[in-house]
């Protein structure tokens, strides 16, 4: 239990400290990405049944306000108060909570849909079970999950980002089948791998999932 206390700390600290300079840095990402564009958008059309839909792991909210703007009812929650502050000032118009992906301060079946994107890359292997029970517990039967992530084999701790500001979270990078194989054992159908830039130095990659009917 310790071990997941740390990382939660360490991430919580880490991006409370570089949250306006991460704000300014993915501020025009979406726009200059058709990739994502289009990755999204599929998102909001499996997720967009009229129930809300939460953006875990939120950072300063521009997911979440892009989701709103393709009819979504989003959210957004992330375990870094500071991310939240600025998501708030920046999208005053939405909702932003603090919260853990590991204890999700949400009701059973309350989501229509789910997006993680590029948020479990701070989860440690031991960790990502407890977060993928929670994403479960939350999503109603027949509701999709998206998760974003860096593709690879390694796992590196980022000491600077940002702006140059100090950090200590751990960057894990994995495969497509690793990720889908935990979805599996969290009870959940995967539908799609879908691989980004695959010719770059970290390829990225999503998950489709959905929570069973029954």
């Amino acid at each position: 239990m310790a071990a997941v206390q740390n990382w939660l700390t360490d991430t919580r600290d880490s991006y409370n400290t570089v949250a306006e300079s991460y704000a300014d840095w993915v501020r025009d990402s979406i726009g200059n990405s058709p990739s994502m564009r289009m990755t999204l958008g599929l998102f909001a059309e499996l997720a967009g049944n009229g129930g809300p839909v939460a953006d875990v792991g939120c950072g300063t909210g521009q997911v979440t306000a892009h989701l709103n703007g393709l009819g979504l009812d989003a959210f957004g929650i992330d375990l870094s108060p500071g991310m939240i502050e600025v998501a708030r000032r920046d999208h005053p118009g939405l909702r932003f909570l603090v919260g853990s992906m590991t204890d999700l301060p949400l009701p059973d079946a309350a989501l229509a849909g789910l997006l993680s994107w590029w948020s479990l890359i701070h989860v440690p292997d031991e960790a990502v079970p407890a977060a993928l029970a929670q994403f479960r517990r939350v999503l109603r039967p027949g509701a999709p999950l998206a998760i974003g992530f860096h593709v690879g084999d390694i796992s590196r701790l980022k000491t600077q980002g940002y702006g140059g500001h100090p950090m200590r979270v751990y960057v894990h990078r994995r495969q497509p089948a690793q990720v889908s194989a935990w979805l599996r054992e969290a009870g959940f159908t995967v539908e799609a791998e879908w691989l980004e830039q695959p010719d770059s130095e970290v390829p990225q990659a999503v998950v489709y999932a959905r929570r069973p009917v029954s």
